[in-house]
């Protein structure tokens, strides 16, 4: 049903003129009769019925126009969602847990005006999840994404880097450790289940284990990040590798400790995806949040090779 000559109706309803409707609405007079005339014979009934004095609705006209009113209320809602600037923007932070997610959170929570969604897509790896900000799924996401993999009508630009540490439970050998060096580890069996062929988080991994000479493996099943604590807590023997901006909780009793990586601090980094030219404000807003609060890069950084920059 054409929206237009719905609207017109209800103008004319309102106005009671079709001059008057034609005047609101930036047409000719005769432009209105003609939609006016078109709605009626779509829907096989009069709904305005000329008098002396202007137009008045017919009995079907008066059942016909809240309707009408509701159909164009749902046409400015769904304009309204997709109009530049008033629909959400929806961003990918990959898992709720990690330091993507946090600092979409810490922006929201300095800027609570600015409308956004925080989504997950877990199970794309980062070519993917560029190409669903290109096909519009999502308006941005955080990616390890290299430069030469960075599809045409896509912006990554590094705005998030997240220094590795070890975390470990209390009887490991090196929970007292202020901090140590990622050679250090060589001897240390490092657990990071959920590791998947194909992404951009195995990519990185193995990019590491090859620098440093690590062992770290994802066997066994992945029950969640609560199983893998309680494993840690019991084990004198088992690590992990958790990003510095990373969120876990754990119970008290567990007294896993994080020990910062050092000479030098691996840093996986994140570079915020968006569709070239995307001028959404609270895209522009998040951007210009990361570029002047985002954590500072350790002078002694070490980043796989061909990282975004």
């Amino acid at each position: 049903m054409d929206a237009e000559a719905l609207r017109t109706f209800a103008v004319v309803a309102e106005t009671g003129q079709f001059q008057a409707a034609a005047d609101e609405l930036g047409i000719s007079q005769q432009a209105v009769s003609k939609r006016i005339a078109a709605l009626e014979k779509r829907l096989k009934v009069t709904l305005l019925v000329r008098t002396s004095r202007g137009s008045r609705l017919s009995l079907d006209g008066q059942v016909f126009l809240p309707h009408a009113k509701r159909v164009l209320a749902a046409f400015e809602q769904a304009e309204q969602a997709v109009r530049p600037g008033s629909r959400p923007l929806r961003v990918d932070v990959l898992n709720r847990r990690i330091a993507p997610a946090q600092a979409v959170y810490r922006f929201y929570r300095s800027h609570p005006e600015m409308s956004l969604d925080a989504v997950t897509l877990s199970n794309e790896n980062a070519a993917q999840a560029a190409q669903a900000v290109l096909e519009g799924t999502v308006d941005a996401s955080f990616r390890a994404l290299p430069v030469d993999q960075v599809p045409a009508g896509i912006s990554a630009e590094r705005l998030l880097d997240s220094p590795l540490e070890l975390l470990v439970g209390p009887s490991h050998p090196l929970a007292k450790a202020p901090w140590v060096r990622p050679a250090d580890l060589a001897d240390h069996r490092i657990w990071i289940p959920g590791i998947r062929p194909g992404t951009e988080w195995a990519a990185f991994y193995q990019a590491l284990t090859d620098a440093f000479g690590l062992s770290i493996d994802a066997l066994g099943p992945n029950f969640g990040d609560e199983a893998l604590m309680d494993a840690l807590t019991d084990s004198a023997s088992l690590a992990t590798l958790i990003g510095s901006g990373d969120r876990y909780l754990w119970p008290q009793t567990h007294d896993l400790r994080r020990i910062p990586l050092r000479e030098p601090t691996p840093v996986y980094t994140h570079a915020l995806l968006s569709r070239t030219g995307d001028q959404h404000p609270v895209l522009t807003a998040l951007r210009d949040h990361l570029r002047t609060s985002g954590p500072r890069t350790p002078d002694d950084a070490w980043t796989p090779d061909r990282v975004s920059r």
